[in-house]
């Protein structure tokens, strides 16, 4: 699917440089550190997915990169600049869609526009990103009359709105039904490859971030761990283009890998070929 846009805007994917990057918040039985020697670098227009326990600092992580957190040690680069507070040149899209009940699906992705863009241009992009998540016959709508995957489409083209250089998407398909989930997941790809901004992508499913992402993260727990043990457990390079097939026995040989570094069991997995596993 390929896009030309009317308006002039700089669509060009960041790098994301993460450097020794710790995070410990206040509690009364002491400093609790979720996040230690984080050092990893997303290449532009990659996909890299975030999974571990709950409590391992993903959302946290993510909340850093976008200036909405600041590390306590260490440095976030985008593009070799500094994340200094919160920086426009990514843009979130959450578990809930946080739509604004009030407005139509056009209004609410039109909140994603960078201040001072021009009306023609503003609504050429937000026709343009409704015609990409394939809401144009929705535009009018408010969030009340339409379904959870329809309103979690119209906030990923509000992300999309002010044409980020990351995208950070923080469990953005974790609170709809199984079909939907995988058909968000498509739609995800053909966003991307129409728009290939770079993505850091938080999720407890496991299968998604082999499907998806160019690299997944695997984070662990710090709690009972030596003081120089970093966040970062695993970096699994996972094998073959996108959009992949999901049976394909690498990604099945990958999963058990993860799950494994989860500490989930996989003693069933010969037998139920298609059980599904999320964390």
């Amino acid at each position: 699917m390929a896009l030309t846009s009317p308006v002039a805007t700089d669509r060009r994917a960041h790098t994301v440089a993460l450097r020794d990057v710790r995070r410990a918040f206040a509690t009364p039985a002491g400093p609790h550190t979720v996040l230690r020697s984080v050092d990893v670098e997303l290449h532009a227009g990659e996909i890299v997915a975030l999974v571990g326990p709950s409590g391992c600092g993903k959302s946290t992580l993510l909340r850093q990169v976008s200036g909405l957190d600041t590390p306590d040690g260490g440095q976030i680069l985008l593009d070799g600049t500094p994340v200094t507070g919160v920086d426009a040149r990514t843009a979130v899209a959450f578990q809930e869609p946080r739509l604004l009940p009030w407005r139509t699906l056009a209004q609410n992705v039109a909140l994603g526009l960078r201040p001072g863009t021009d009306k023609a241009a503003g609504r050429a992009r937000v026709a343009e990103l409704l015609h990409l998540v394939g809401l144009e016959a929705s535009a009018g709508l408010r969030p009340r009359q339409v379904s959870g995957g329809m309103a979690q489409r119209a906030s990923l083209a509000r992300a999309l709105a002010r044409n980020p250089g990351v995208l950070l998407l923080d469990e953005p398909f974790g609170a709809l039904d199984a079909l939907t989930r995988l058909r968000m997941q498509e739609l995800l790809l053909d966003v991307h490859a129409a728009e290939p901004t770079t993505v850091l992508l938080v999720t407890h499913d496991v299968e998604e971030a082999l499907y998806l992402a160019d690299r997944v993260l695997l984070l662990r727990t710090l709690a009972g761990t030596p003081d120089a043990t970093p966040s970062i457990a695993e970096v699994v390079d996972v094998p073959g283009a996108r959009p992949r097939d999901r049976a394909d026995q690498r990604l099945a040989e990958l999963r058990v890998r993860l799950l494994d570094g989860l500490g989930v069991a996989t003693h069933h997995a010969a037998t139920d070929p298609d059980a599904h596993h999320s964390i």
